[in-house]
């Protein structure tokens, strides 16, 4: 018999097989089998968990080394939605069509009026332009058709305070001039001999309109008006409108 302070095994001949844990219970056979069907649920669960940290890890890492890259690519793709048609969403511009009405513009900078008649600035947009290489005679063939449509597609942006004009071989390779007022160079707006204070760029214009827009040369602007004055705006074509069942082409 071993002493108290020692520690042995028991025998097996001294165990009690009616407890747990004992020989019989060694045999496979005692113990109840996990379904394989249930290991192998639990091995592609932890097998997809991996996959979707590696592959997680993996896309934020190339984004985080690539992010300049990625973001210019997202810019580009936005740029490439027709600049037209954003604008047209944006002022509710009606049917090409819904409207006709001609108007007379002038811009001069610095004493030298802006030329619309060159081939660059002819028929840039449906809705409203420049055609036959007039160089003044504003065409708007819709309703709700504010001035920044016309202004847009000949690549240039005016405000209250600035003259913007873009210029070269492509848009990508575009420089910008700009001409913003100061207290020796004003920028005015007059719309039919009258000084105009708003944002000339939201304006619709109606048939027989005369705007000028003047940067710097204010002792000009009697003559710019009495230029203006003397242009000839053409009367809107009538033409007999086509009936079509339920619908009137004009």
């Amino acid at each position: 018999m071993p002493e108290d302070n020692e520690k042995s095994l028991p025998k097996d001949s001294d165990s009690d097989y009616s407890l747990p844990g004992r020989l019989e219970e060694s045999n496979s056979e005692y113990f109840e089998i996990q379904p394989a069907e249930s290991k192998s649920k639990s091995r592609t669960i932890l097998i997809l968990a991996a996959a979707f940290v590696i592959v997680s890890s993996g896309f934020f890492s190339y984004y985080f080394i690539n992010q300049d890259d990625i973001d210019s690519r997202i810019i580009q793709n936005m740029n490439s939605v027709d600049p037209e048609r954003s604008l047209v969403n944006q002022y509710g511009v009606g049917e090409y069509g819904s409207d006709h009405a001609h108007a007379a513009i002038a811009v001069f900078v610095d004493g030298e009026q802006v030329n619309f008649g060159l081939r660059q600035f002819q028929l840039s947009s449906k809705y409203i332009h420049f055609e036959d290489h007039n160089p003044y005679m504003i065409h708007k063939h819709a309703t709700g058709v504010p001035l920044d449509m016309l202004f847009t597609s000949l690549g240039l942006k005016i405000t209250t305070e600035c003259i913007m004009m873009s210029y070269g071989e492509s848009p990508s390779k575009s420089k910008i001039n700009s001409f913003c007022e100061d207290k020796d160079n004003p920028l005015l707006f007059y719309l039919n001999g009258e000084k105009y204070r708003a944002d000339i760029s939201q304006y619709v214009i109606e048939h027989g309109d005369r705007i000028l827009i003047s940067y710097g040369d204010t002792k000009s602007i009697p003559k710019y008006l009495a230029y203006l004055e003397s242009l000839e705006i053409s009367d809107v074509p009538k033409k007999t409108p086509r009936y079509s069942e339920n619908e009137i082409f004009v």
